[in-house]
This record gives structure tokens, C-alpha cells and sequence, in this order.
């Protein structure tokens, strides 16, 4: 609370919009073309009015729901389609441009013969990304809200097993693992953002099994 009103820092930006802290950063070096609010400094910090925030929240959200691709609902639900064809079903004209929600969260993966990964949706999950976009409800199932709380949201993805054993690998030879996010982009196809994420996961999760086993 300053003077009354209550302010946010950049984090809690993200946290309330549930935008990537780097979205921020992008609504903010071009505030001029979002609208985003001016920031303003106190105790030698940067601040954001709350109320500021949540105008501009819903302003972007009504505009990118008027600016929403049509949504191919023909096929049967239970299909499992690749990332060209789910693009097509949102409506967009490369895979490219699927939403990390939805990219980073296949229902199945196949690894081919030379290495690369292939993921997989049921045409009910894209649906159900596509009606997130909009708040609308769905019978079909949004990625990573089913059952359990995960404890992260690379928890039980089929490409974790692939970064444990690269920092296992790593560990075992002296390996620098300052390298390992490009190797394992490079293994699985993925991006190298996703590829660090997948990493910090697999940390973590040998961390875990180091201490119970002690």
C-alpha cells in the first residue's frame, strides 16, 4: 500500500495478468502500442497502480478475444492429431504459433527414428485450449488441470526422462551443464526455453530422490 493505494512490482504484474514476467517487460519497453500504464518510482523501487493494471488487463483481454481465429470443431473429439493439424483446428496458419499452453503440454509424444519428437493432442484438448481463450467452459480437458495438483508443470511431462538421464550423463562424464539446455533443444526439437525448464525440473526432481535416499 503507498499513499492509500495499493501497487505492484513487475512480478506481481505477471502474477495478477498471468503473463511471463518477459510479456511485462514487452508491454512496458512498448507501452506506447499496448496502452500498458506508466510505471512510477518509491523507495527506490518501480511500482504499478493496481488500478491501473487491472484496466489495462481487461482492455488487452477484450482485444484479443475480438481479434480470436475461428475454431474448427469438426472431428471426433478422442482424434489424435499432430501440431500442423491442431493449428489448423485453432485456426492459425503454422504450428508455430500454438500457445505454450498447449505446445509444451502434449498428450502424447512419439520419438521417430532420427531422434526428433513428435507430439500429439486429443482434438479435445485443443478445443479446450481454444475455449480458454475466451473463458467459455468445455468438456474437453485443459492441459495440466486434470486430477492432482503438479507439483510443476513439467512434473509428468514424457520429456522429462530424456533430461534426467542428459544430467545424469552430465554428472557422470564432468560434463559442463551450461550446455545441456541447447543439446537437450537440439535432442527433443524444442525450444531452448522450454528445453531450461525441462532441466530445472529434472534438478529438481534428482534432488528429491538424492535426500530420500539419504
Amino acid at each position: 500500500m503507498i499513499g492509500g493505494r495499493t501497487a505492484l512490482d513487475r512480478a506481481e504484474v505477471a502474477a495478477f495478468t498471468g503473463a511471463a514476467y518477459s510479456t511485462v517487460n514487452h508491454w512496458h519497453r512498448h507501452r506506447a502500442r499496448f496502452d500498458f500504464p506508466e510505471s512510477f518510482q518509491h523507495d527506490g523501487r518501480e511500482w504499478f497502480w493496481l488500478d491501473d493494471i487491472k484496466a489495462f488487463h481487461t482492455a488487452h483481454q477484450a482485444a484479443k478475444r475480438a481479434e480470436l481465429t475461428k475454431v474448427d470443431r469438426r472431428g471426433d473429439s478422442e482424434d489424435l492429431i499432430g501440431s500442423g493439424a491442431a493449428a489448423r483446428v485453432l485456426g492459425y496458419g503454422s504450428y508455430r504459433n500454438l500457445p505454450d499452453t498447449l505446445y509444451d503440454h502434449p498428450d502424447r509424444v512419439e520419438v521417430l527414428r532420427d531422434g526428433r519428437v513428435r507430439r500429439l493432442w486429443f482434438r479435445r484438448t485443443v478445443w479446450a485450449v481454444a475455449d480458454a481463450r475466451t473463458g467459455r467452459q468445455s468438456t474437453g480437458r485443459t492441459p495440466g488441470t486434470t486430477g492432482a495438483r503438479k507439483p510443476h508443470p513439467y512434473a509428468d511431462d514424457p520429456r522429462l526422462p530424456v533430461a534426467i538421464a542428459l544430467l545424469a550423463e552430465a554428472d557422470r562424464t564432468g560434463r559442463d551443464r551450461r550446455g545441456l539446455g541447447v543439446a537437450l533443444a537440439q535432442q527433443l526439437g524444442i525450444t531452448q526455453r522450454t528445453a531450461q525448464r525441462l532441466l530445472a525440473t529434472a534438478h529438481a526432481a534428482t534432488d528429491t530422490s538424492a535426500g530420500q535416499t539419504a
